[in-house]
Order: structure tokens, then C-alpha cells, then sequence
């Protein structure tokens, strides 16, 4: 089976073909949150269409394939999140094709979601055809479709969602709703199928931090999460503040290397509740202080030692919880997943974390750490392989965000 996927979130655009061992529905999965779309074909024979998946988060495109078997359908994902809009085919990527939109968003220091979703309607079409035509894919093939619901920018999601709906309509096929978290943790599983559970995952990314609890595959339970900024949000604030571009995770990272993260000291954010919640609002006010009160610049000798010393410690906070998080509930294994995953920080404290408790870890490649068609592609095949419901697609809507009392994904 062979799923085409697109994602458009953040400031890419991607498409790739991923194939499957076993299976004979192509799914595709669109995404639109936050500026992406993306959209993912899945084929087992021939494919001569591209099928997207449409997200539409934070400004990026992405489209996957996947392929098993014989498949007759092209299912598609669309993906439109913060700017970027990409596509890949799973389980086995056959192809990817990203489109960036950071030159785009760079001149406003972040994402701006009207020009996220405009960016979509432009990059989805196109992108999504590479994606097919690297594949060797047509759309006649498609079995279901699939597409990203949220959490994630309003305008972006309904990009990808409509093109979704219209897809599934026009090719009288199924279309599953995807939650982009749960696929950025579907990523991890895509290169390390092994993964022993029950499973802790982390998320972080510009958008969201979590920790999530998997005793089930499928199934995801909600521990903690982010109370005000994201991880990756407060990275790329510090560095707009600075001027130094964006996204300003990658940007620190460089300049960082070079650096003493222990030259200026960080107080870490403990909740008085005893939950496994994040904050990083605190940790930002005290780097502006720092900023302020040792007149940096980007030109500033210690600058390095700063940006050093504040990446620490996001990493320090994202690992305490994680670590307090399997002090309760006992996992089989560690995942990390999300953008900020590419961190080589906070790559590196997490398998020494993993590896102090004695557990498997799972860590996605740098190309499907960010937000990608393939994870939602890989995530709708294994929704169908499970026999989970699929409702009416033109009943299936956007969700910006999820409501704080759901503890469950499923």
C-alpha cells in the first residue's frame, strides 16, 4: 500500500510517498494548521495522480506516500502548519518534497497566519503533484483519504480540510481525521517500529509541548502540558528579541554551540501543584532581564554564553519532567518528538536520561521531526489497520486547539 502525504505547517511545504508492508487502501492525510498543508498518497501497483493530504499548521505544506501491495486509490494528506508545506510516503518513504515558506515569515520574526493560508492555496497543488510524480502515482488510485484536524491555526486547518473534503467527495472515498500531535508521536514509530510500550512521549515544537502516556498504540493519555509558551515558542522569541532571525531555534543552536551554558544562571520552573505541567514564561522573562541587564546584542562577545546558558535551560525543565514523569507511571521506553527534537542539546540530554533508567528510547531522523506528511500518512494507515470508525467526510471538522480537560487522544 503506497499513502501520498502533504504538509503545509510552520514555514514548509512537503510531499512525500511512503510505502507499507502490507495493505491495499492508498490514505492520505491533510493537515491545515498553522500556514501548512500537507497531503500524503498511499499506493501498492500504480499510481498516476498525486492525492494531498491538506494541513494547515503554522505555515507549512507536506505530502507522503505510502505503498504496500496493490492499491488502487490515492489517499491523500493535507498538511497547513506554520508556513511549511511538505509530502512523504510511509512506511517506507518513497519520496519528499519541501517547500519552505521562512522567507516568508522571516521579515515578522514568526508565523503570520494570514499569509500562512494564502501561501497553501498557492504551494498545495503543485507540491503535491511532485510528490505524485516522484511516486509514479495518480489519484484514480486512492483508497481514503486523510487529513490533519488540529490542534493548529484555524485559517491553514480549513485549507487543508476543504481540499480533503473535496478530494473524498469527488472519489466517493473515506477520509480520517488526523490530530497532529499524536502524529508527530506516530513519527517516532516510524523509525523505530520496535518501540516498546507502555511509552512516555514528549513533544516539543513551536506550537506544543506535552507529555503524553501511550499504553496503547493508539491510544494517548495526556499528563502534562505546557501552560503558557511552547519550548520552541519561547527559543524563537528570545531571538526575535534579539534580532538574530528566524526560526530562532536553529539560530541559537549554531551560535550556542560556542557558549557556556552555565556562564548566566537560570532559575527553573517548578508547578506549586506537583504536576507535570510546563511553563517557560518565567524562564523568558529572566533571559530579557539578562538581555537588559548586560546590554547583549547579537553582536555582544558573551552572547554565546547566554543563548548556551537559556538552551540549557529549556532542556534542563523538558527533561525534569520527563524524568518525573517515569518516576510515576514506570514506561517501557522514552520518545521525543516534535521540531525542537532536532535540539542536538536536547537530543543528547534525552538518551542520557533514557539511558540512566535503563530504557529504549525512540527519536525521530531531523527530517520528520518537523512537521511532515509521512507521520500523517503513517498515522491514518494505522487508523485504518486498526478498524477504527471513520464518520461521514463532510462531517469531519477543524479543531484550533483541544479542550484542556481532554486527557485522551484517540
Amino acid at each position: 500500500m503506497r499513502i501520498l502525504a502533504i504538509e503545509s505547517s510552520c514555514d514548509e511545504t512537503s510531499a512525500s510517498v511512503i510505502e507499507g508492508s502490507r495493505g491495499i487502501v492508498l490514505t492520505a492525510a491533510l493537515r491545515g494548521n498553522e500556514g501548512e498543508t500537507s497531503a500524503a498518497v498511499i499506493e501498492g501497483g500504480r499510481l498516476s495522480v498525486l492525492t494531498p493530504a491538506l494541513r494547515g499548521n503554522e505555515g507549512e505544506t507536506s505530502a507522503s506516500v505510502l505503498e504496500s501491495g496493490r492499491l488502487s486509490v490515492l489517499t491523500p494528506a493535507l498538511r497547513g502548519n506554520e508556513g511549511e508545506t511538505s509530502a512523504a510516503v510511509s512506511p517506507r518513504i518513497l519520496s519528499n518534497i519541501v517547500l519552505s515558506q521562512d522567507e516568508i515569515h522571516a521579515p515578522y520574526g514568526g508565523v503570520v497566519p494570514e499569509l500562512a493560508s494564502r501561501q497553501h492555496l498557492k504551494s498545495i497543488a503543485p507540491v503535491v503533484a511532485e510528490s505524485l510524480a516522484q511516486a509514479g502515482c495518480g489519484a484514480g488510485d486512492i483508497d481514503a483519504f486523510a487529513v490533519t484536524q488540529g490542534p493548529g491555526l484555524i485559517g491553514s486547518l480549513l485549507v487543508g480540510i476543504s481540499f480533503a473534503k473535496g478530494l473524498a467527495y469527488v472519489f466517493n472515498k473515506p477520509l480520517v481525521g488526523v490530530d497532529h500531535v499524536q502524529a508527530h508521536i506516530e513519527a517516532a514509530f516510524l523509525e523505530h517500529p520496535e518501540t516498546p510500550l507502555p511509552a512516555l512521549a514528549l513533544i516539543v515544537s513551536g506550537g506544543h509541548t506535552s507529555l503524553f502516556l501511550l499504553r496503547e498504540r493508539l491510544r494517548l493519555e495526556l499528563l502534562g502540558r505546557t501552560r503558557d509558551d511552547a519550548a520552541g515558542e519561547a527559543l524563537d522569541k528570545i531571538a526575535k528579541f534579539l534580532d538574530l532571525g528566524y526560526p530562532g531555534g536553529p539560530v541559537i543552536q549554531r551560535l550556542a554551540e560556542a557558549g557556556d551554558p552555565e556562564a548566566f544562571r537560570f532559575v527553573l520552573p517548578r508547578m506549586s501543584d506537583r504536576s507535570l505541567d510546563f511553563s517557560f514564561s518565567g524562564l523568558k522573562t529572566a533571559a530579557l532581564r539578562h538581555i537588559r541587564e548586560s546590554g547583549l546584542t547579537k553582536d555582544h562577545p558573551r552572547l554565546p554564553d547566554f543563548l548556551a546558558s537559556f538552551e540549557a535551560a529549556v532542556t534542563k525543565s523538558l527533561i525534569g519532567n520527563l524524568l518525573r514523569a517515569a518516576e510515576r507511571v514506570d514506561p517501557k521506553s522514552l520518545i521525543l518528538c516534535g521540531g525542537v527534537a532536532r535540539n542536538q542539546r536536547l537530543r543528547t540530554r534525552f538518551e542520557a536520561a533514557a539511558r540512566s533508567r535503563g530504557l529504549a528510547w525512540a527519536v525521530p531522523s531531523g527530517k520528520l521531526c518537523t512537521d511532515n506528511a509521512a507521520m500523517v500518512g503513517a498515522l491514518a494507515l494505522s487508523k485504518f489497520e486498526a478498524g477504527e470508525p471513520v464518520p461521514p467526510a463532510l462531517e469531519l471538522d477543524a479543531y484550533p486547539r483541544r479542550p484542556a480537560a481532554e486527557r485522551f487522544i484517540r
